[in-house]
């Protein structure tokens, strides 16, 4: 069986005949092509789909990844800052342990018997382990300071762990204590220590054997260094023109620790010397006159 397609115009006619098996073929062809492609584009585009939803999740999951590294910097830092800062503790106790027991004659091995019987626990954590032996150093050495410190509220003060005498060698006691007026704004103001004039270039020295917790400049003191003694009390010495000594360096009394100078807020050679007893300001008068 032949179908005849049939087109007709206004001068020309086109015939042509086929056979419906032929015509059915053809209609089966076109049908799978079309087919084809559709589910070809389809396909194309899930997957394009699917690759931009896992780039997005690489991308997330790398956030994540990369702040839980600056996190994991951070707590590090702040380990390793805690580690530092417990060994500058310990230094600065095993140098004031040194000097006391050497003031009441006890030796350092001596020393080393008095323990703290406190087992720290133990961590996975190298930092946290390192921590905690720090820890349990610094609770033994408070536990020796301790001991010492009633041995000597039970004798007599070693001279050289007792504050007194004038921090220079040569000058005079120019400013006291107390309220004054002050030398750059005229008005009242609380003058926190004593001041010994001199000239630039003098010996400026401890009054009593300590620990240097400052050296350097500070503002307003200008060059200074700050000495801590036992029982809470601290010395400073301000204004010097040069500094001999190191923050951690041990100290005697009537070592040179300075050079006087007029650094800082000054108006000219001086030693502006102060006494803290527990982090407040004392009348240093006292202890330079029980000499």
């Amino acid at each position: 069986m032949k179908l005849t397609l049939t087109i007709r115009g206004e001068n020309k006619q086109f015939e042509h005949s086929m056979s419906v098996r032929r015509l059915f073929s053809i209609v089966v062809i076109v049908s799978m092509f079309v087919l084809v492609s559709s589910r070809s584009t389809q396909s194309v585009n899930e997957n394009l789909a699917r690759v931009n939803v896992s780039k997005q999740i690489v991308a997330q999951t790398q956030q994540q990844l990369n702040a839980l590294s600056d996190r994991s910097s951070s707590q590090i830092a702040v380990l390793n800052r805690d580690i530092a800062q417990a060994n500058v503790q310990i230094k600065t106790i095993e140098s004031r342990l040194n000097i006391i027991a050497q003031a009441v004659g006890i030796k350092h091995s001596d020393l080393a018997v008095i323990k703290e019987e406190v087992k720290p626990p133990l961590h996975a954590n190298p930092l946290q382990s390192e921590i905690a032996q720090l820890q349990q150093s610094l609770a033994t050495h408070e536990t020796q300071l301790s001991m010492l410190e009633s041995l000597l509220r039970g004798h007599h003060i070693d001279n050289q762990t007792q504050l007194s005498g004038r921090p220079i060698k040569r000058g005079w006691l120019s400013s006291y204590y107390g309220l004054r007026e002050d030398p750059f704004s005229g008005e009242a103001a609380e003058h926190t220590g004593l001041d010994f004039a001199g000239s630039i270039g003098d010996d400026v020295i401890a009054t009593g054997a300590g620990i240097v917790s400052w050296a350097g400049d500070r503002y307003g003191y200008g060059q200074m260094v700050e000495i801590d003694h036992i029982d809470g009390l601290k010395t400073r010495y301000a204004h010097n023109q040069a500094v001999y000594v190191a923050v951690g360096d041990v100290v005697t009394k009537g070592q040179v620790i300075a050079q006087m100078g007029s650094t800082g807020r000054s108006t000219g050679a001086h030693v502006h010397y102060e006494v803290l007893k527990s982090g407040h300001h004392v009348n240093p008068l006292p202890f330079v006159d029980n000499h």
